[in-house]
Order: structure tokens, then sequence, then C-alpha cells
């Protein structure tokens, strides 16, 4: 996993360094891409995220904060388990385009986190969309409901290091292994995003919408198999397939239809698939 801070200065780091080049289709030149910066993520006190709306959100609801489950302040969520309305006090310093800090948010619940399927901590924040545009010009980023597409042109925004990443996806894994963890249908990146601790959680991109596609959260350090920070793809058959120096992702688009009017999770909403307590 793209570890906090203090364990990617340890032995427990990911570090995407010497990637094999990989081939992605690229966007067609018709799709206009969009200007992708910092306004809109946030830096956690060791890890990477975003303030997210879904496309139902109103400017009135709560605003809520994307990360990955590991970076859960209450340590990670073990395999099976789902956390649902956890209270939670954690602040973020909300970026502005240029990545300066420019506020101080902070959470009062978590809605929703879990390291089962997917890598996924959503924070419920104490102020509203509409108030953090008034006060500091800033909107949220609005997550995608549709599937990722292979060869589309990304960015992973790190809050933490105030770093952009540029590559493409890859392709899809369908099962991506990483100690007792197991996640569904992630997204590999093409080597030039070579993440390191502390990107995790950070939002996934896509350049030509400006919409999260995908959160930030793993990378095969030094070429172990299916071990901590060397996770290992498990196709449909159970043949594993190693990739040193290649980053992951965890898709979001399964995540809009669980909540519903007022950024409330149902995970009982028609079409919402999210692993359940």
């Amino acid at each position: 996993m793209n570890k906090p801070l203090l364990a990617a200065l340890s032995s427990l780091a990911i570090a995407g360094l010497g990637a094999t080049p990989a081939v992605a289709v690229p966007k067609t030149e018709a799709a206009a891409a969009v200007t992708v910066n910092f306004a809109g993520t946030v830096s956690l006190s060791n890890c990477s995220g975003s303030v997210i709306r879904f496309p139902n959100s109103a400017d009135t609801d709560p605003a809520l904060v994307l990360t990955n489950g590991h970076c859960l302040e209450t340590g990670f969520p073990s395999p099976g388990q789902v956390i649902t309305g956890q209270s939670s006090s954690r602040s973020f310093g909300l970026l502005n385009s240029s990545g300066t800090k420019v506020a101080t948010l902070r959470a009062n619940q978590v809605v929703y986190s879990t390291m089962t399927d997917t890598d996924v901590t959503i924070y419920r924040t104490t102020t509203t969309y509409a108030a953090i545009k008034s006060s500091y010009g800033i909107s949220p980023l609005t997550m995608q409901d549709t599937h990722p597409v292979a060869g589309t042109a990304i960015k992973v925004v790190s809050g933490y290091w105030k770093r952009i990443y540029s590559c493409n996806i890859d392709g899809f894994v369908y099962r991506l292994k990483e100690g007792d963890w197991t996640w569904k249908d992630s997204v590999r990146y093409t080597s030039a995003c070579d993440t390191i601790g502390g990107t995790s959680g950070s939002p996934v991109i896509d350049t030509a919408t400006g919409k999260v596609v995908a959160v930030n959260n793993t990378g095969n350090e030094d070429g172990q198999r299916c071990t901590e920070n060397n996770p290992c793809e498990v196709d449909q058959s159970g043949n594993v397939t190693v990739r040193q120096g290649i980053n992951y992702a965890e898709e979001t688009y399964n995540i809009p239809a669980c909540f519903t009017t007022g950024n409330k999770l149902n995970l009982s909403a028609s079409g919402c698939t999210l692993p359940k307590p």
C-alpha cells in the first residue's frame, strides 16, 4: 500500500521505481483536456485525499472527503470489516489550485471505510460545499458514476506531497491481492505514475472530464508475490502476475449509487454494490 509517511520512511514504504513501460491507448484527439490542479484536494496527517461530491449532491449538503481505507486514523480495517457511522474529529488541509493550504476542514464522522473489495474511507465534514465555495472559492471534485476506460489519460493528485503524477490507465485487474486483503477490478497505471508513500488516498482524475475515477492506493515495491507492499494480480483462472514498480488504484464509480439525498449513506439503495457490514 502507498502507506502513510512514517511507513514510507521505513521498510514498509512503497516507491514505484524501475517500472517496465506499458503501452496504453491514448484518448481520442477530440477529447479536450481540462486543467487539473490541486484545488479541492486535501492533505491528511499522513495521506492524501480530496473533497468530493456525487452527480446528485446539492451545494447545501455536508462536504465529504475521500481517502483510502488504510488511511483510517483508527488503523487498517480487517479483511471483511466495513465501518460506518464512526465518530471522527480528523482534520484536513484544504488546498487551492497552486497547492497552498487555505483552510482546515474537520470531520465529524467516518461515513464509510473498508479494505474489502476496495480501499476507501469517506469522511463527512462539519461544513457544506456552498460554505467552502463562498469562503475559499474552491469547488469539490465530482465523482464519475461510470466505469473508467483503459487508455484514459489520468492525473494522480497528491495533496500530501503537493505533486501531480501524469500517466494513463493501462488496464484493469480482476483481483489485486496484497497480504490479507483482496481488491476487485483495480486500476493499473502505466509506469509514469510512480507514486510513493504519502500519496495514498490521492484522487485519480480523468484529464478529459476533470472527474474522479479512482483512488490511488498501492504498488509493487520489490517484486515479491502477494505480500504487503507487493500486491499481485490474479486473473479469473487464478493465474498470478507480479509487476514490480507498477502502481494501482481502486475504482470509485460504484460509490455514488450508495448515497442518497443529503449525501447520506444507504448501502441498501438500488445499484449499491459496496461491501456491507
